[in-house]
């Protein structure tokens, strides 16, 4: 499912620029997807747009986020971590947070992978039309291992 959402990211500017869902899934099965992550992908998706749906008026709310012991066991240690350091860092406001949280709680299994909760992280942005700077970007495509310190 993940490949299916990276692939939507690097091909349409934003989730308005996707065609209807029929259409789309048949672009995604020619690009080669198989069916059932093109249907959890665009699944995952609806879910997705409910939940910018709630964002809208309220993008800059604070709050104290304390994890349920099912998120903490669902997300596991890396990506709290990994959304603490983007809260903290300013990038990632407390709603956008949320959306973030509903989104992997949504995927079966855990605790989820780290890449995966930052391609979550990346379709969060990308359903609301935000715009990252390169450095954020970076953080969220390159594995630490691959980057080159200068």
């Amino acid at each position: 499912m993940f490949e299916v959402l990276v692939y939507l990211y690097e091909n349409y500017w934003r989730p308005d620029a996707c065609p209807e869902h029929a259409q789309l899934s048949r672009k995604l099965a020619a690009v080669g997807f198989e069916s059932e992550e093109i249907q959890e992908a665009l699944s995952w998706l609806d879910g997705l747009a409910s939940t910018a749906e709630s964002y809208e008026g309220n993008p800059g709310s604070q709050s104290l986020r304390v994890y349920s012991a099912a998120e903490q066991e669902h997300l596991g240690d890396d990506s709290i971590g990994f959304l603490s350091f983007l809260e903290s860092a300013g990038v990632l406001p407390p709603p956008m947070r949320e959306m973030a949280i509903d989104r992997a709680m949504a995927i079966t299994g855990g605790p989820i992978d780290l890449e995966d909760l930052k391609i979550i992280v990346l379709m969060v942005f990308w359903s609301l039309g935000e715009e990252r700077d390169a450095l954020i970007l970076d953080e969220l495509f390159v594995d630490a291992e691959d980057r080159l310190i200068h």
